[in-house]
């Protein structure tokens, strides 16, 4: 049998199932649904990110179908495949959230590893929880095929007295119920009225920042951010992507036509006006890194300078993505950017047109709306993202800070080496007004895994301390986290940074309008002290722990496995 499709729109399914000595394969695709024209036709890779493991992508499954029928319409052929997902949210705390870095990893290995063996010309990935988005980017990037990315979309909010709440409004009431401001009942009541059904955490937190960043970076389709899960917009979303990865292969538009420095610059600048979660950082240094683009951490600094804080979206602020929904997404906010001259408007993005051109007829947000600041009025003149060097974070650290918390906190370090320690010493009421809670050996290496510290950045505002103290570690933040923190501290304590020799007493300033993180103690007692330090023996010797340890690189490097230069 010989096809007679188009070889140029074919170039990678044409070697697997064209001539005689194909028939093997195509006779393996028949089983699976393929006809005779369909050899003929594109083959495109639609990853799934579905789980019934949360419900950020307990909704997936239909997404995928809907981007297939976008496929097929098109005269290609679709094909769906699944990859993992793991639940931040319910790992939170645990052993098992060490699994949530790594499966980002393994998210990202997994697409290429299906797409690159299967031969498919196209990608159209779906990803819904936190990890899943960058782990979709890093093999799009890898692959370089015409590629569209899709998110699952954001959860509606929960309600219990009138209030609307979401996952970080559960993690919150543990500390007040550990500090009796509410009782088991209420507690019981959020609980159970937080998550009311399918899609992502609901503030700006990583999920719906990094969506949000990936459409400003031109690989998603225009208000694909700021859809509902379960909406006919984002039915509709998913449609039109399958169609539109067809007239990518069409016109051989690839990833690193579009993913070029201005387009992860825009995304930067999205991710600062949106005040947007810490875990940004990691993510679009390691997407960077897969698509061969310089972007270091002192480029968030440099952007940082001229880009306002405008979003007043929660965690810090009060309202959640769905109500960003009701006013126009993310878009009127590109073209605010754009017209004044903080977006590079010449972009290639997904749609075939620049970024300036899919802005050109976006209308503004309502007058009466107060959800995204005028420019000439933002919440924070600068970034919240404040990056940080000094004594104790000589390669760099990430610092939150939208101004709420004020700009700097010097105090006494309280020192824990594992999440778990500091979290019960919040919870029983042992830290205090002026403590810095340091939690050390919780890096890539060290954790290994980079936990998100959520559950104690918590129960610091649920115990009413959001003001009065600060905590700081080579771990990560979930984008839910507020008040005063620095993580992603580089070098990391268990490769032998100063946050290794931290002692209780000992002080700490955290300086974000100096950029600065220092523990004050001199040279001559810092190299005295890490002279007599010995590195701890590793906590996992087997497994996909211990080969992330092994291959991972630093955070301020993004924390990627396939760096091996």
């Amino acid at each position: 049998m010989t096809q007679s499709g188009d070889k140029k729109t074919r170039q990678f399914s044409s070697k697997v199932v064209d001539g005689m000595e194909r028939a093997p394969s195509r006779a393996m695709l028949h089983a699976v649904g393929f006809t005779n024209e369909d050899f003929n036709k594109p083959q495109i890779g639609i990853a799934s990110t579905w789980s019934m493991v949360t419900p950020c992508n307990m909704h997936i499954n239909n997404l995928a179908d809907e981007a297939a029928k976008g496929v097929d319409s098109s005269n290609g052929k679709a094909v769906i495949f699944n990859t993992i997902t793991i639940s931040d949210g319910i790992s939170m705390g645990t052993e098992g959230m060490k699994y949530s870095l790594v499966s980002r990893e393994v998210i990202a290995d997994s697409i290429e590893t299906v797409v690159g063996c299967q031969g498919f010309d196209g990608i159209v990935a779906i990803g819904g929880c936190d990890k899943n988005m960058p782990g979709c980017m890093i093999a799009i990037s890898r692959l370089n095929r015409p590629s569209i990315f899709v998110y699952g979309g954001t959860i509606l909010p929960g309600c219990h007295k009138n209030q609307k709440l979401d996952v970080v409004s559960v993690f919150e009431a543990v500390g007040a119920r550990a500090n009796n401001k509410i009782d088991d009942s209420e507690l019981a009541a959020i609980e159970e009225k937080a998550i009311p059904g399918a899609g992502s955490c609901g503030g700006m937190y990583t999920a719906n920042t990094m969506a949000s960043a990936i459409e400003a970076l031109g690989m998603s389709l225009p208000n694909s951010s700021a859809q509902a899960a379960v909406s006919e917009d984002k039915r509709l979303d998913c449609e039109r992507a399958g169609a539109a990865v067809l007239e990518l292969i069409k016109n051989d538009i690839k990833p690193s036509d579009i993913m070029t420095k201005e387009a992860f610059e825009n995304a930067i600048t999205i991710i600062i006006a949106l005040g947007g979660s810490t875990n940004a950082v990691l993510h679009i240094l390691a997407m960077a890194f897969a698509a061969n683009i310089d972007i270091t951490l002192d480029d968030f600094t440099r952007i940082g300078k001229n880009v306002p804080m405008l979003a007043d979206l929660k965690p810090s602020g009060r309202y959640q993505m769905a109500e960003l929904i009701e006013i126009g997404g993310i878009q009127p906010l590109m073209k605010t950017l754009l017209d004044k001259g903080l977006l590079h408007g010449n972009c290639l993005t997904v749609t075939g047109k620049t970024l300036a051109e899919n802005l050109s007829d976006v209308k503004p947000y309502p007058e009466d709306q107060d959800m995204i600041r005028p420019l000439e009025k933002p919440i924070k003149k600068d970034s919240h993202l404040v990056i940080l060097y000094g004594n104790l974070a000589s390669k760099g650290a990430v610092a939150k800070i939208t101004g709420k918390e004020g700009l700097c906190f010097t105090g006494t370090a309280k020192v824990f080496d594992a999440e778990e320690q500091a979290l019960q010493s919040i919870l029983n009421g042992e830290i205090v007004k002026g403590d810095v809670i340091v939690i050390r050996y919780e890096g890539p290496k060290g954790g290994p895994g980079m936990r998100e510290m959520l559950s104690p950045t918590s129960a610091v505002m649920g115990k009413g301390l959001g003001q009065d103290v600060a905590l700081i570690t080579d771990g990560r933040f979930s984008g839910g986290t507020h008040g005063f923190v620095v993580g992603h501290i580089t070098p990391e304590a268990y490769t032998g940074g100063a946050l290794a020799i931290v002692e209780n007493g000992d002080k700490i300033t955290i300086d974000a309008e100096n950029k600065e993180l220092k523990l004050h103690l001199n040279d001559e007692e810092i190299n005295r002290r890490l002279a007599q330090w010995q590195q701890p023996a590793p906590r996992y010797n087997r497994g996909v722990l211990a080969k992330f340890a092994k291959l991972t690189s630093s955070a301020s490097e993004g924390a990627v496995t396939d760096k091996l230069d």
